[in-house]
Formats: C-alpha cells, structure tokens, sequence
C-alpha cells in the first residue's frame, strides 16, 4: 500500500510510515497470490514456506520492551506492521505468536524465558481468549480441566496461553503444546485453522499463572486482531473501488452510479473510523495511560463489526464474480468474520464501552505536540494575560481582533500569521484562560475571501470591523433550484453605469434578517461555462431592493431566510477579485488553512448530554448496549478530529478526511439526541416536570439540520468517493 493511503495519525511518525511500505513489499513479494491459493487448497498444517522470510523481517519483537529482550517499539509500531500483513492474508502464526508475546510481557512476573523464543521466530505462540477450562490449586500445584474452541493458531503453537477459572475468579495461564490434547476444527476461515484445546488433569506450577488482567489480555486482543482487521478493510476498500472505476454497465462505470459510489464511500468512511480508533488504542497502551482499556474496549466494539460489513460490501460491488470461489474476496470475508468470532458477541463488547463510560472515566483528547510548542504557549499566555486584564467588554473586542487572534491562521495584520502548530496552542490557551471570544458565524467565511482576494479598501472597511465583532455577515449562495450545486445559480447581475443589477433568489440564508453586509455570488456572463462567468460581490443588506423573509423551521424558530433581489444596485467598488472570477474567490478562502478542532457541535447533542443523561438512570440491556456503541462512536470522531489537527501540524491536506470527520459528527449528534428522546418515553415528546423533556425535545428536532447545511450526507459521499476513493464524478457532473 503506498504510504499516503496510512497518513499521519494518532501517535504515528513517518517512520512508522516507512515501515508500513516495507512490510506491504515484503507482502507483495512473499505472500503473493500463488502461494494463499495454494494455502486455501491445501491441509498441511506445518510451516509456511515463508516464515523464515518473515522472522527475518525482524517483526516478531517489535512490540516487546527492550528489558525483555525486544526492540521497544511498542503496540502502535506493531499495528502498523501488522495492517499490511492483513491486506496479504498473512496465513501463519504470526498474528497468533504476537498476541502471546505482548499477553507476556504485560505479566508482571518473570516470562522471559518463554518471551525469547516467540521473538526470534524459533517457537510460536497462541491464545485463547476464551475458556471452559477451570483450576484448581493444591499444594503449589494447579491442576486443570476443561476445553477451550476455536483457539487462532493452536494446531502448531508451541506455546499456548488461556484464561482457567480458579476459585471463581479468572486466570491467565501459560501451556506447553504437549500438556494439551489438541484437534483440529472446521474453521470459517479456510487459511487459517483454529482447534480444540482440552486439558485433562494437567498439573502446572503456580509460576504458569500470568500476572495479567483479564481486561489488559482483551486489550491487547483488540489492537492485535484489530489491525489485522483494518488490513482486511483496506484490501476490501481498495479492491472494491478499483473495480468500481473499471466495471461499466449501462455504458458507464459503475462507480459513477450513487448507489454503489456511497457503498464504497461508506466503506471508506468505516475504515477511517477503525483506522483511528485502533491507533488510539495501540497509542494508549503503549503509554500504559488510565483510560488504555476504555480506548482498546472501543477499538473491540468498533472494528471487528467494521471488518465484517465492509468485507460483505466488497463482494456486493462486484456482483456474482464476488461469490465465486476462484476470487480473493470471500477469503477476506471469511478473516474478518473469523476475527470478529475471536473477540465475542458485540453486546458484550458494547456493554464493556459502557461499563468504563458510566464509571465516570473519560478518554482525553489532548493532542501530543512537539517540544516548541512550550516556547509558542509561553509568549502566547503572555498577550493573552494582558486582553483578559481589560475591564470593558467593547474594549476587549477589539483588542481580540485588533489583536489577530480571533482567526490567527490570517496573514498579519488581519491574523497572526499562526502556523498550525500556533493554532492550537492559541485555542488551548484562549479556553485556559477564559476569554469569550465573539461569534463571527458567517464573518469568518467573508473574511476568508476578503483578506486574500480583496482590495485595502474592503479589508480596512469590512474586514477589521468584522474581526472586532462590529458586523454581522450572512451568505448569498444557495439558491432554490440549485441546492448544493452553487455552480447551478441563476441569478443574474447585469451590468450598469458604475455598478451592477442584481436581480435574483436565494435560499437557506442563516442570520440575513440581522446581517450588514452579505457575499453574494451572481452570474455576470451568462453565455459562459457553467463554473465561469461568475463573481462575487460584498452586499450591504440594507440596499434598496433586497427584501428577506425568514423561513420558520422544524424548531419553530427562524434562523435561515429566503432573499428576494429585485435590481439591487452593487457598486463596482463590492466587486471582490475579478469580474468572472467568483466562483475561484468562492472556492479558494483561507479556510483550508485553519485548524479546527472539534468535529463535534456544542449546540447539538454531544457525549456530555449523553452521559448526563444516562448517569445514575436504570438503563435496560438494550439501552446500555445502545450506549455503549454512541460512546465508541463518539470515540472515533473526537480521534479523527485529533487526526485531522496533526495531519495539518504535517502539512497533509485535510479535506477528505474533515469531510468524514463531519459526516460521522453530524450524525453522531443525531443519533444521541433520538437516543435521549426514545429512552424517555412519554416524557420524550411531552413536557414533564424533573426530566429533559424540553431540552431533549429541542435537540432532536434542531439535530435534523445537521446533516443537510453544509453540503448533504449525500453531497459528502460524493465528496469522500470520488476524492478520497478517486471514484470518476456523476455524468452529470461530468458533462
């Protein structure tokens, strides 16, 4: 997989990065595709022709701190390893013999005589992750029975690891093969066989018994699974999509219909997700952090069901030739369904996200920045000090804008020249402090296409007061028949002595009944191309000919308009850039380069009104369950909006990736707030006094508009699958 498909992340460097290409090089290699068609085919469960390649990729230890005797790469590290190694189909004890090393080496009790050989590839490892074995202790000596199915690996691990029920309570224990009576099982996974363990009286040392929890075991089991996985998910993606460009139909590639580009887009969408999720995870354990085993209980709950449905969508998009025997995507299909077997029913998965989330433990979403951010934070609070000493609020609001830092990624004077880095060392330390910064709302968009394509004149008399919080500004962009199609607009500015005619409608207007000024886009050559012939002006809202009607909404309250321009009269001098240039100044703000640093909506439901809600309240299995998925996916989107922050701390263009940030926050939102309401019942759509009824009901109906402003779900999936997937445009777009 080329590089820029990983992309910086959580915790991940560039040299995680280079790894990654090496570990896909030596897939595509080694484990090409004569060599898993022969491993499908065959019933030899001896070894790879391949392993002693592998071993001497020197992978095996990556994740085994160095006082054991391993590299002291950490979890992270060998997550990323391991993605390529599922987008190949890796067929041996791999993954197996690394989730038994780091089970190991978490133990705080001596294993390193065991750990040796897992890491240098001379013996392999296996764990069971469930069990009915139980033990019973005499003297020193536990003596153990029972049975444990469907444990990864086991037919050739030398070393086996499972949990045995001592006293009621449950315990890690390490085997020897020979101590264990084996037999192979059928597997849903053809290339990858599973087997029964059954102990019958086997006598052990109590120094077998693993100084692990049980928690810390299905973590490490999360991230280890779950990268293998993600790998499977990003072979499906790729595969899907590439076919989707080539496959046509109806004289067309079928990529190009919505149905199966927002399939591939969702499918894009859900690995994003895992992605991110599982880094977190890794990073958190890596950094043996409080929370680690909420971040990895997420990372459980999220991928594995991932996995499965993206692996049932790729054989979706191609049609019969996916249910064929001869191609690779049922054996994808059947890894992910497998994997998911491995870490357990999702409601228990879910029920464990909830468990660590009504504990009152919460997964920080501090950002790791590099050193020189110290020395930008020290000069910063400095300033800051000095604007939060000013007594008078006016004052105060002009020092903020006066200042810079109400959009510091502007060039100076307007901004701070802030790099990313800046940017969010300024927003951190502008909550830390306490400053109420004003709501520019529309204004931040205006001044993005005034300070780079304005004239002094409009900057000096628009821009400054807007920073200062003196204008409110609204957008003159969408119209009724063209939707999210700004392109499609048809209203037309004409063309008079020292100014424009504007006549026109537009739609979907927020705050125009209290806005100053406007940006307007108008079609000034009518006769030209449909994403030319247009330019942008500045618009004083209170010129004679412009008439607003607000459009009371769904909540009752109006906050978006329709306006009405009948031959309104623009001075040359609106003009922003160049007549016929609009739609370049539109497209081209400074708004790519500021940081943003939440994908979530203060206004709208968040996880905070989630938890106060359920806190304290009886929940049914049902409800806990239904929480503990809002949590994990909560989870993600707080992840991808950290991944989109370093991503631009590396210089790595964002917009796919704050497309799916929006996408999945948008209707996280949604989903928390008709969580709320249905739980409610009667006092869901009812006043009733001691509940939320009001303020949950005023979330539900407001939350539906988040998926719509903004650009639609729909208009998003053609957004993340023709960028991010390279899926060819709808004909109609392409005409």
């Amino acid at each position: 997989m080329a590089r820029n498909s990983y992309e910086l992340g959580v915790g991940v460097s560039e040299d995680h990065l280079a790894l990654a290409d090496a570990v896909a090089g030596f897939v595509e290699r080694t484990i090409t595709a004569e060599v898993v068609r022969s491993a499908v085919e065959s019933t030899d469960t001896g070894k790879l022709p391949y392993w002693d390649a592998l071993v001497g990729q020197d992978l095996l230890s990556l994740h085994i701190a160095e006082n054991l005797g391993g590299q002291g790469a950490g979890l992270l590290t060998l997550a990323v390893a391991l993605e390529p190694l599922g987008r190949g189909l890796h067929t041996g004890p791999f993954v197996p013999t690394v989730l038994a090393s780091a089970v190991l080496a978490a133990s705080a009790g001596d294993s390193s005589a065991r750990l040796a050989g897992l890491a240098d590839g001379s013996r392999t490892g296996a764990v069971a992750l469930s069990s009915n074995l139980t033990g019973t202790l005499t003297d020193g000596v536990l003596t153990v029975n029972g049975t444990a199915d469907g444990v990864l690996g086991a037919l050739t691990a030398d070393v086996i690891i499972a949990p045995v029920t001592v006293a009621d309570e449950q315990r890690w224990v390490a085997f020897e093969n020979i101590e264990l009576t084996i037999s192979t099982q059928d597997s849903i996974d053809v290339l990858r066989g599973s087997a029964r363990l059954q102990a019958d009286s086997v006598e052990l040392a109590f120094d077998r018994v693993l100084d692990v929890p049980s928690a810390r075991v299905r973590s490490l089991a999360a991230v280890v699974l779950g990268a293998e996985a993600v790998g499977v998910m990003s072979w499906c993606v790729s595969t899907a999509s590439e076919y989707a460009k080539t496959r046509v139909q109806f004289g067309r590639p079928i990529g190009q219909f919505q149905g199966v580009k927002h399939k591939c887009a969702q499918m894009g969408i859900a690995l994003e997700k895992a992605r991110a999720v599982l880094w977190d995870a890794a990073f958190a354990l890596d950094r043996d952090d409080d929370t680690a085993d909420y971040a990895a209980a997420v990372a459980a709950l999220i991928i594995p069901d991932a996995a499965v449905t993206v692996a049932q969508e790729c054989i979706q998009v191609h049609g019969g030739i996916g249910f064929t025997w001869e191609h690779d995507a049922h054996l994808y299909y059947r890894r992910a369904l497998a994997l998911r077997g491995q870490l357990g029913a999702r409601d228990v998965r879910a029920d464990a996200v909830a468990d660590y989330a009504l504990s009152g433990l919460t997964l920080s979403s501090e950002l790791e920045l590099p050193a020189e951010a110290e020395q930008i934070r020290a000069a910063v609070r400095a300033e800051l000090a000095e604007i939060a000493a000013i007594d008078d609020e006016d004052d105060q609001l002009v020092a903020l804008g006066d200042g810079g830092w109400n959009l510091p990624h502007l060039p100076r004077p307007y901004g701070r020249s802030a790099s990313p880095l800046e940017q969010v060392v300024i927003a951190q330390e502008i909550k830390a402090s306490g400053i109420q910064m004003p709501q520019l709302l529309m204004g931040t968009w205006a001044v993005g296409a005034l300070v780079p394509h304005g004239d002094e004149r409009q900057k000096q008399e628009l821009v400054v007061p807007t920073l200062r919080g003196e204008l409110v500004w609204c957008q003159l962009f969408s119209e009724p028949g063209a939707g999210s199609d700004l392109a499609g607009l048809t209203t037309k500015a004409t063309k008079v002595d020292g100014g424009w005619s504007v006549t026109g409608q537009k739609i979907w207007t927020t705050v125009a009944q209290f806005s100053d000024w406007a940006m307007l886009i108008a079609r000034t050559s009518p006769d030209k191309p449909k994403h030319e012939g247009i330019t942008y002006f500045v618009l004083d809202m209170s010129s004679p000919g412009i008439t607003v009607r607000p459009l009371r909404e769904m909540t009752g309250s109006a906050l978006f308009n329709e306006v009405f321009l009948d031959e309104v009269f623009i001075p040359d001098e609106n003009v922003v850039g160049t007549v016929d240039d609009g739609w370049h100044v539109a497209r081209t703000t400074l708004a790519g380069e500021r940081v943003a640093l939440s994908q979530k909506m203060e206004a709208y439901a968040t996880d905070t009104d989630l938890l106060r809600f359920a806190t304290g309240r009886d929940l049914s299995p049902v409800a806990r369950y239904q929480l503990g998925e809002l949590m994990a996916e909560s989870r993600a989107v707080d992840v991808i909006s950290s991944r989109v922050v370093l991503k631009q701390l590396s210089g790595i263009d964002v917009s796919t990736t704050s497309s799916v940030g929006k996408l999945l926050g948008m209707a996280l939102g949604q989903a928390i707030s008709e969580y709320v309401v249905a739980e409610l019942g009667v006092a869901g759509v009812v006043s009733v006094p001691g509940e939320r009824s009001d303020h949950a009901m005023e979330q539900l109906i407001a939350g539906r508009a988040t998926t719509i402003y903004g650009g639609t779900t729909e208009v998003q999936l053609n957004v993340i699958g023709e960028r991010m997937l390279g899926l060819p445009r709808d004909a109609s777009a392409t005409a």
